[in-house]
């Protein structure tokens, strides 16, 4: 389905599809699809969607990868992996200062140095992602001055090229949810860009119009918000997702009405860790052996486990939680909870 459209197979997969421990007070099955394990650059969502990217770029004649996001971004990591892979100069713009000579970095920006990248330090806030897009664009100006050819990329990857790895992964995880007979209520899926939730609706309604999937037992794609944009804006994700199925070059279509977004477990802001996500990290771990992070899949996970917890799914309901990564995390300052407390 996805042959005519260029990629750079950084991705490995399929990534597992895998059972899960009991969760608390709920008696619906919980699934994990290991999405952490998509082998890049320690792995993670945004290499499904840098599979479609870095193949885009390439097939542009790139020289050179830009992107941005926060101090910690996952994607930014992730890009200067695939740059590592392909030979690929990368330029990262983040937020935040420079560290001081005295100050190691850690975590996702110690990963990015190791890979090569070249980070960019723009002093703004790690939630303002207006400021952060205008610096992209300033620096890829000037490097297109230079000569360098870069192919510049939003936060997140959250473009109709981007979201294609995730449309892709959502006919991955329909033949894996057949094969285990597994019929999912609902995918649940971290969201703070909107490119992984805009890209599963696209794939989920391409198998609607193609007749593969039933629209009456398609399952519900319910993204935990963790960014204040996304969760004010889901006009926007459904746009995105009908313009990946438009770049695709399949039938379907995805209605506002299709796109929930629940904010509820993002806390006071973007970043700014949750009792209740602290409390699902360590579930997680305790009981599954996952690594979950404070930004982004940790408060997912919360944000499923809340909604298991409330009813929403009952007994023999198969719920899909897509692990999008962001291990790295818990290694940077403050990035990891209280690991003393009982789960």
């Amino acid at each position: 389905m996805f042959d005519h459209l260029p990629k750079s197979a950084l991705a490995t997969l399929p990534t597992p599809l895998e059972a899960a421990a009991a969760m608390p007070g709920s008696a619906a099955r919980l699934w994990v699809k290991r999405d952490d394990l998509t082998g890049l650059g320690g792995g993670g969502n945004k290499a499904r969607k840098l599979d479609f990217l870095c193949g885009d770029a390439l097939a542009r004649g790139a020289k050179a990868l830009v992107t941005v996001g926060a101090a910690q971004s996952n994607h930014c990591r992730m890009t200067a992996a695939a740059g590592a892979r392909l030979g690929l100069e990368v330029h990262l713009v983040v937020s935040g200062d420079a560290p001081s000579g005295d100050d190691p970095l850690t975590g996702n920006q110690l990963l990015s140095r190791l890979f090569g990248a070249q980070i960019h330090y723009t002093g703004a806030h790690h939630s303002h992602w207006g400021e952060l897009e205008i610096a992209r664009e300033a620096l890829t100006a000037s490097l297109v001055e230079l000569g360098l050819a870069p192919y510049s990329i939003p936060i997140g990857g959250s473009t109709p090229v981007g979201a294609l790895g995730y449309a892709a992964a959502f006919v991955e995880l329909s033949l894996q949810c057949e094969a285990a007979r597994c019929a999912p209520r609902a995918v649940v899926v971290t969201s703070s860009s909107g490119g992984t939730h805009a890209g599963l609706l696209a794939g989920r309604a391409a198998m609607i119009a193609a007749g593969h999937l039933d629209a009456a037992s398609a399952p519900d794609i319910v993204a935990v918000g963790v960014a204040k944009g996304v969760v004010l804006d889901v006009v926007d994700v459904a746009d995105l997702a009908n313009r990946t199925l438009a770049h695709w070059g399949v039938g379907g279509a995805v209605a506002a009405a299709d796109v929930e977004i629940d904010g509820r477990w993002m806390g006071d802001d973007y970043a700014v860790p949750t009792d209740a996500g602290d409390e699902a990290i360590r579930w997680g771990a305790i009981h599954n052996g996952l690594l979950t992070d404070r930004t982004y899949s940790g408060k997912g996970l919360s944000g499923l486990l809340g909604h298991a917890a409330a009813g929403r799914w009952g007994d023999g309901d198969d719920v899909v939680f897509v692990h999008t990564g962001g291990w790295p995390a818990l290694f940077a300052a403050d990035g990891a909870p209280d690991v003393t407390r009982p789960t």
